[in-house]
């Protein structure tokens, strides 16, 4: 259960900004909370902005957070940690980066964060709170001076066993420190990933097809979809390079042959109707998925792993473009598994980016679920949320405005300014007749 996520000085963003899940007092959508006792979050939320205002960033430095923690430990003395600052301001240049998110996890609200650049953790701290009372601090580090509470005895004695560049955090996972297992067991089951690249999360859809009960409820999302096929199966195949014809290869295949040869192939088929002319079924036929469906088709099959995966442990799973090349009713499809309590039984979180405005008009999001991203004059991102945003007369945005439409319209900003075509078409064309020959 994820409550906010808070960066500062990276790429486009120089100051910190927070990204909150914990929901506003207002009356919208309640089912679009989710409560484990006394603690509430949204489901899902959702980021808007003009291409280059800084969307990505924010999303990606959720994904450098989960790698600089979970690789920390493995990282050599003169190893460097991933570090992009804010690079239009000569004082974050020598500034680093901060990273803080607060979680639930196993009962227990903490917040973990940290502040580093290329080559040392600046400070590190953790903070614990357990049902209503107050949080208490568990460590706190300023670069090599770590003081460990009494509040979190697995750290005693390992504060000289801590790198300049490697987090206090990870050292006591690895002497097996219960509290900062926990930690990373919620940092494991936090995915960030991509709407635009999305082949490499194949793997995890073959395993969920490949379990007898998520099989059936990725088969029964595909069918809702309608996506044009009626079962999706898994195919492997032993590559034996001897049944490959010879005279057939150049160099590089009969290597790839070669390096292949013993291996298996996995790849998807789907299930696809022959009809007569009265539309009664003839046949079935199978596609290759990858090569015979459409790039739409491969995106939500690919990403379908992820998704139903997250759904099915309680896990938090970020997703920047998700809208890229569908529809926009399979973007709403993904958003309502998270925003339908009967499937989402485990309290899992989604947010995600996207440009198709539709998703304002037909998702049902509460003004704290819509979130803006913009550049100042200076060039650096400002984060902000609908239920914070304040018009003329400093009065809030009403719940029964068109959203869709006040935000085409720049009413709240976050929207690529164009400037004037018809000028500039006028000085292409008039510069087109200076350079004719007469």
């Amino acid at each position: 259960m994820l409550f906010e996520f808070s960066i500062g000085n990276f790429r486009s963003i120089a100051e910190r900004k927070t990204l909150s899940m914990e929901p506003a007092s207002i009356s919208d959508f309640p089912e679009n909370v989710i409560q484990r006792d006394q603690h509430v979050v949204l489901s899902t939320a959702v980021l808007y902005g003009a291409n280059a205002s800084g969307k990505s960033n924010l999303l990606r430095g959720l994904g450098v957070m989960k790698s600089i923690i979970l690789e920390s430990f493995n990282r050599q003395s003169v190893s460097e940690i991933p570090y992009e600052p804010f690079l239009l301001s000569p004082q974050t240049v020598q500034e680093p980066t901060l990273y803080e998110v607060v979680f639930l996890q196993e009962g227990i609200k903490y917040r973990y964060g940290f502040e580093a650049d290329n080559h040392l953790i600046h400070a590190e701290w953790l903070f614990a709170a357990e049902g209503k009372k107050a949080e208490k601090a568990l460590f706190l580090r300023i670069k090599d001076e770590i003081e460990v509470k009494r509040h979190f005895p697995e750290g005693k004695d390992l504060e000289e066993k801590t790198r300049g560049n490697a987090l206090f955090l990870s050292v006591v996972d690895q002497f097996n420190g219960r509290i900062a297992k926990s930690i990373m067991r919620w940092f494991i089951r936090f995915n960030v990933i991509s709407g635009l690249v999305h082949d490499n999360y194949q793997s995890i859809t073959f395993q969920m097809l490949e379990d007898t009960q998520s099989y059936k409820l990725l088969n029964d999302f595909f069918r809702d979809a309608d996506l044009g096929f009626d079962g999706i199966r898994i195919d492997k195949m032993v590559v034996n390079a001897n049944e490959f014809p010879v005279d057939q290869q150049d160099e590089k295949m009969k290597q790839l042959i070669t390096e292949m040869d013993g291996k298996t192939v996995v790849s998807l088929r789907t299930e696809h109707k022959v009809l007569d002319e009265n539309q009664r079924l003839i046949r079935k036929v199978e596609f290759d998925a990858k090569a015979q469906e459409s790039s739409g088709t491969n995106k939500l099959i690919d990403l379908s792993g992820p998704i139903f995966y997250t759904l099915k442990i309680g896990g938090v799973l970020v997703i920047d473009e998700l809208d890229a090349k569908l529809h926009p009713l399979l973007t709403l499809s993904i958003v309502k598994l998270f925003q339908n309590k009967e499937i989402n039984t485990q309290g899992a979180q989604l947010i995600f980016a996207v440009h198709d405005t539709n998703i304002l008009s037909i998702c049902n999001l509460r003004r704290d679920q819509i979130y803006f991203v913009e550049k100042n004059q200076v060039g650096a991102s400002d984060l902000y949320s609908l239920v914070a945003y304040k018009e003329l007369g400093d009065k809030k945005v009403r719940k029964d405005r068109s959203f869709e439409k006040d935000y085409l319209n720049g009413r709240y900003g976050a929207i690529p300014y164009f400037g004037d075509f018809g000028k500039l078409s006028e000085q292409w064309l008039e510069k087109q007749r200076s350079t004719m020959p007469n």
